[in-house]
């Protein structure tokens, strides 16, 4: 491992009172403790990348009981299924509810972990990694750090507080959160400790090439021809979001059905939507059941997305952010052009 220091490590945002809580809470369990480890619902490269390398490298310390999960529907996306560290994952059913320590990543709410949020009140203490701003603050100890390109980023420099040497296989995990959070290092918050902590990762003999191609250019034929529809549906309104403009996009259960493709395939269209060079915003709407949508909100930085979200009932980031929508589309897009003009 390139040597740093845990200052050097730290991205900002984080007291070293809090740094020295969470430490504590790790290193005073026997290694016989029964750890859990949670993340966010369908999970993405950043909330199972820092997942399971955390949990690779409590291995690495000693610990012999850990679980890692995420709430239903339990199923593990393909394209992650290189991941190393899946030997740790367990139905959230089969986890224990009663460990000694809980650490949630990535979750922005409470709402995020499903049927995994009770452990929170059940575990003997809980410590809650995450960057996302609109995190209203769980858990007994918190490692929210807005500020922070990834969770993954906050995992690493926990990880260099334990004493954790990364392997490659450690090293793959926080890659893939690092990567995919920073839309492979393309976005506003790809700043010089992140490439910083990549080269580290690097630097244990992980192919950043052959991760890229397997994260973001790698999709079925049926995929193709999905995100064909989901653009033919794409609707510009140059005069929305505040005279920026915004574009609409959806999927449908009959496409995925038509395509034979699960529905985690829609989460990447969004960076193809949002490539629309006449508007600020992108929304697209991704079907769950009918009547139900998941909705993804970009912005190229004229418009808070964050703010959207959250009054709307979910979170994010100001460039990135997402909620749940029942009822129609017209009506989904009138509330976000409505709170987008608010």
């Amino acid at each position: 491992m390139i040597g740093v220091t845990a200052d050097e490590a730290a991205p900002p945002g984080l007291s070293e009172d809090d740094w020295a809580a969470a430490v504590a809470a790790v290193a005073g369990l026997p290694r016989t403790a029964s750890v859990v480890l949670a993340c966010h619902i369908n999970p993405d490269g950043d909330a199972l990348g820092s997942m399971l390398g955390f949990g690779l490298g409590l291995r690495q310390l000693g610990f012999a009981n850990v679980q890692a999960s995420f709430g239903e529907p339990y199923d593990l996306v393909e394209v992650f299924g290189f991941l190393p560290g899946q030997e740790l994952l367990v139905p959230p059913a089969q986890t224990d509810r009663r460990p000694d320590l809980l650490v949630t990543f990535d979750a922005a709410s409470l709402s995020r972990l499903a049927e995994l949020a009770s452990t929170l009140d059940t575990a003997t203490t809980s410590i809650v990694l995450d960057h996302h701003a609109t995190n209203p603050g769980f858990g007994a100890i918190r490692l929210i750090d807005p500020s922070a390109a990834a969770t993954a980023q906050v995992a690493a420099t926990f990880l260099d507080r334990l004493g954790v040497v990364y392997d490659q296989a450690i090293a793959t995990c926080l890659y893939t959160g690092l990567s995919t959070d920073t839309g492979s290092f393309k976005f506003d918050a790809t700043t010089p400790a992140v490439h910083e902590l990549a080269a580290r990762l690097i630097a244990t003999g992980l192919r950043p090439a052959e991760l890229s191609r397997r994260l973001f250019d790698t999709r079925p034929f049926g995929a193709v021809r999905l995100l064909g529809e989901v653009l033919d549906s794409a609707r510009l309104d140059p005069a929305g979001a505040r005279g920026r403009g915004i574009v609409y996009a959806h999927a449908d259960l009959a496409g995925l059905a038509r395509h034979n493709q699960p529905a985690h395939v829609l989460e990447s269209f969004i960076d193809v939507v949002r490539t629309v060079a006449e508007a600020d915003v992108a929304c697209l709407a991704k079907p769950i059941r009918d009547g139900e949508w998941s909705v993804s909100l970009r912005s190229k930085g004229a418009n808070d997305v964050a703010a959207v979200a959250q009054a709307l009932g979910g979170g994010g980031h100001r460039l990135a952010a997402g909620f749940t929508w029942r009822g129609t589309l017209p009506d989904l897009f009138a509330a976000v052009d409505r709170e987008l003009a608010a």
